[in-house]
């Protein structure tokens, strides 16, 4: 991967990690060095304050279900389930992934975790209004054009209450130290390779904008968040599920 590119605009390669006739103890290396990126740079806190802005617009339910998806491993979930204990909310979270070795590697991470189960499935299948809440953390860069605007739409669908995005900002300073750090960390190709390209298919406030259009979303919001990720929360309408009230709606847009 280059270190020196231009970020002007959303890069259209694909990453290795798309390609699902790779795979193996190679892939399963990637997900553990990810994990360690991931504490690095803070992950979880985009989805975080996503997730409890949108809880807090439906009125600070007691109970909550989270499906996060193209979850990989699903470390960013352990800062939401500490989350849910401080709020006394009972959570439950189902972790979706299309790979074998990602929904190996979150059974692993999660074995002694009641509240969290791992589903080995595709997005475009999941059926309508499955969680309350859909996350998706650094999944949505993998796509681009029509195809982002579909896989957005089908998050939208099998949530209840909204969908919250957590990820990338694409910029020079995110992309040089996630190709610094990765150098450091790993010699895993995936790593070294997906990691920089992530950062240059992530997004910009001018990306966010043209997809809120295309999804015709007026109550779409997004939100800068350290270290230069992006908090994407898109509430559903509230003609979908009875009990998110006009006045939540109001109260979200004011």
């Amino acid at each position: 991967m280059l270190f020196f590119r231009s970020l002007a605009n959303r890069a259209q390669e694909d990453e290795l990690m798309d390609d699902f006739s790779l795979g193996g103890e190679e892939l399963i290396e990637a997900l553990e060095h990810l994990r360690r990126l991931n504490r690095i740079f803070a992950a979880p806190g985009p989805t975080i304050y996503g997730v409890e802005k949108l809880w807090e617009a439906i009125g600070k339910p007691s109970t909550l279900s989270i499906l996060d998806v193209g979850a990989g491993s699903g470390d960013v979930n352990h800062k939401l389930l500490q989350w849910a204990d401080q709020k006394g909310i009972q959570l439950e979270v189902t972790l979706v992934d299309m790979t074998a070795e990602a929904c190996a590697e979150a059974i692993r991470q999660f074995h002694n975790e009641s509240r969290v189960k791992v589903l080995q499935a595709d997005v475009k299948e999941l059926p309508r209004r499955m969680a309350d809440i859909v996350t998706g953390s650094q999944f949505v860069h993998h796509f681009s054009g029509d195809s982002l605007v579909e896989i957005v739409s089908h998050m939208l669908k099998a949530s209840k209450y909204g969908v919250v995005i957590n990820d990338i900002h694409r910029h020079p300073i995110s992309y040089t130290a996630v190709w610094l750090m990765t150098r450091l960390i790993s010699r895993n190709r995936y790593i070294r390779h997906d990691g920089p390209l992530s950062v240059a298919k992530g997004f910009t406030n001018r990306d966010w904008q043209e997809l809120k259009q295309r999804l015709d979303h007026d109550s779409m919001t997004y939100t800068w968040q350290p270290l230069f990720r992006y908090s994407v929360v898109i509430p559903q309408l509230p003609d979908l599920d009875s009990r998110v009230t006009k006045e939540a709606v109001l109260t979200w847009q004011r």
